[in-house]
Order: C-alpha cells, then structure tokens, then sequence
C-alpha cells in the first residue's frame, strides 16, 4: 500500500493503515494462521468521511460505525463514489443499538456486531420483513437479497454498563435467530473488561469456547469471532479473532462526540 498519491494528512492515515495491517498479519502468522483469515475494520465513528474516502481510494473497504445517524450520513456523503476502482464499502454497525434505532439498519449494514437480545432480533425480523427491498440497497456491502449478517455481542465481564447479552442466555437467542430467515447468525462479538492484553486473552479463549459450543448445539457453523482492538488484537488473533476492531492506531485520538 503506496501512500505516494495522497496529500499529506491521508498519507499519514494510509501510512498507519498499513502498520496496523502489517502488525495483524504478523500476529496470524505467529499463531500459525493465514492473514487473509483475520478482517480488519477500520473504527471510524466520530471521524469524518473524508477519512474513509482516503483509505478506501487505498484499498480498504471495511469500517465500522457505533452511531446510526452519524453513519448514516457519512453512508450518503460517499454514496455513488468509486474507491480504488469499486464502489463498495463494507459497513460494519459495532454499537450499541436500540430498537427504536433498528429500523435504520435493514440495507445499510453488511454486518451488525452487536446484537444482544430477542426484542432487537424480533424488531429487526419485523423490520426485514415489512420491507424486503431494503436488503437490496446497493453499497452496503451485501449481496442482493441476501439475509442481514449478525453477530451476537455476549457480556463475559458481566459488565452492567456494557451491552451484550450475559452467556445463559446465549443458546435461547441463537435458536430464536435460526428460525428467523431475514437474518444469518455468523458468530459472536466481544468487548472484554478494560484489562491488559494478557487478561484480555482470557476472554478471548471464554469466547472461541463458547462458540465452539454453540455451533455444537445449533448443528450450525459460526465463523466469525469479531473481538480485538488497538491494544490487544495481537492476542485475539492467537485466540482465534476473524475481524479485528481498530480505531486509535489507524485515524489517531478520536474527537469529542458532540451532545
């Protein structure tokens, strides 16, 4: 990845982009597994869409977004650009979202990180349902027709002011989602207690455990184990990470979120 064509403030973004990949491909190396096994998804909330219009005319296509309107409107500020000779970015949704909000998600997201509860899986159901077209809308990174992607966000901290659904309730919520044809369960999500990495990789294991045990309950593969960010993906990759979250150390100190 050349940062040679960009002004100065995106080559340093491109720049770090590429660090942040070259230091994720060394971590799956060092656990004995393929790069292009781990996804990394640049954490863009709070950045403007300038920003990711540089990295995706780099070559990159994944960014996740924690706020529905602010991803929204970046969404239909790069709506009908061509990046790098494609028009594709793939949305991730890794917030908090709730289900007054979940109308919003249906064709706008490739994937959603963060579902944690049955009145948001049956909301989103609904939402899918009433209006099919809306998993058509081009640019989201999504096949046509094609079922939303998920992941179930579980809260192994037990943190009270964290989402996530708590682990008991894990197996009820997955089996509900299997009888839900708008959507396709592809694995789990973790945000882990504010710990150093070593901690950390505890619950990284807890959750490739728990995943392993739940695609032996649903008779279903689940792929995806989105978990890892800044400071401890070397470790979730060495656990078994598929999509690393990374904001910080690609588009530098987040701003202030405005009230």
């Amino acid at each position: 990845m050349s940062a040679e064509q960009f002004g100065r403030g995106d080559a340093a973004l491109v720049e770090r982009l590429g660090r942040v990949r070259s230091g994720l491909d060394d971590a799956a190396r060092a656990a004995g597994r393929d790069p292009s096994e781990v996804t990394l998804v640049a954490v863009s909330k709070l950045h403007p869409a300038s920003r990711i219009r540089a990295l995706a005319q780099a070559g990159h296509r994944d960014f996740g977004e924690s706020y529905i309107q602010e991803a929204l409107a970046k969404q239909e500020e790069l709506a009908g650009q061509e990046f790098d000779g494609k028009d594709e970015i793939f949305w991730h949704f890794i917030g908090g979202l709730q289900s007054n909000k979940a109308k919003y998600v249906p064709g706008r997201f490739a994937l959603l990180h963060s579902l944690d509860s049955l009145k948001l899986a049956q909301t989103l159901h609904k939402r899918l349902s009433a209006s099919p077209e809306s998993a058509e809308r081009p640019g989201c990174g999504r096949g046509t027709g094609a079922p939303l992607g998920v992941l179930i966000q579980v809260n192994l901290g037990r943190e009270t002011q964290k989402c996530g659904i708590e682990e008991e309730g894990l197996l009820e919520l997955a089996e509900a989602l299997a009888g839900m044809d708008t959507m396709r369960l592809k694995g789990l999500m973790l945000m882990p207690p504010a710990c150093a990495p070593d901690q950390a990789r505890v619950y990284f294991s807890r959750l490739r455990e728990v995943r392993d045990g739940l695609e032996r309950r649903l008779g279903a593969a689940l792929p995806e184990l989105s978990m890892g960010m800044s400071g401890d993906f070397a470790e979730a990759v060495a656990e078994g990470a598929t999509l690393v979250r990374v904001g910080t150390d690609i588009f530098g100190p987040r701003p202030t979120r405005n009230a």
